[in-house]
């Protein structure tokens, strides 16, 4: 290589390492994004806060502050106010949950209602009752030897009491189908213990 190309290939990397030092001052310059030159920039801890799904709940009265913490992307625990001393009232329920579930998720506004993550409508069209039961019960479908097995051990305790069939053969033609329900459950569960040793026979 010449020496005059030497020269324009260091005069090269020197010209490119200016405009490397320059671009880098200008970026360790830069205003922090949202933020307009002069303005402070906000520590780690505080951008850490500020990203949380909470929020601040300010007593007016006495000035007081109780950060809540916003669950599973809508719901804040009602036991958080009480820091406050306030209590929620809410007639109907109509924006209360009553509990955490991972089986279910119903939004009535929109007409959802979910079991596992599954429209309803989906299993309904799709999926059998005890698929439906395996879905529950397990969190997931079931494949071929799953939904078997599991039918097996069902009709295996599918089996009805021949007392109890008199007692349902008992009640008046005209009784109310609520009534009968309630009563042949509670008949049920007269005959738990003799069924529990027919199966260990």
């Amino acid at each position: 290589m010449s020496i005059d190309c030497e020269n324009k290939a260091l005069s090269h990397v020197l010209t490119s390492n200016k405009r490397l030092t320059h671009l880098l001052s200008h970026l360790s310059a830069s205003p922090v994004h949202g933020k307009k030159s002069g303005e402070e920039e906000s520590s780690p801890s505080q951008a850490k806060h500020e990203k949380q799904d909470s929020i601040t709940v300010v007593d007016n009265r006495t000035g007081k502050q109780v950060a809540i913490t916003i669950e599973h992307g809508g719901f804040v625990a009602a036991e958080n106010l009480w820091k406050l001393k306030l209590r929620l009232y809410d007639p109907g329920y109509l924006n209360t949950a009553s509990a955490k579930s991972s089986i279910t998720y119903i939004d009535g506004d929109k007409g959802i209602l979910e079991y596992r993550g599954y429209p309803i409508e989906e299993l309904a069209e799709k999926s059998s009752f005890l698929e439906v039961a395996y879905l529950l019960l397990y969190g997931e479908l079931p494949i071929n030897d799953q939904l078997d097995y599991f039918q097996r051990r069902v009709m295996t305790h599918s089996f009805l009491h021949h007392d109890v069939a008199q007692i349902i053969k008992s009640f008046r033609y005209d009784a109310h189908p609520v009534g009968m329900l309630a009563t042949s459950t509670a008949a049920l569960s007269l005959f738990f213990v003799i069924l529990f040793f027919y199966y260990l026979i």
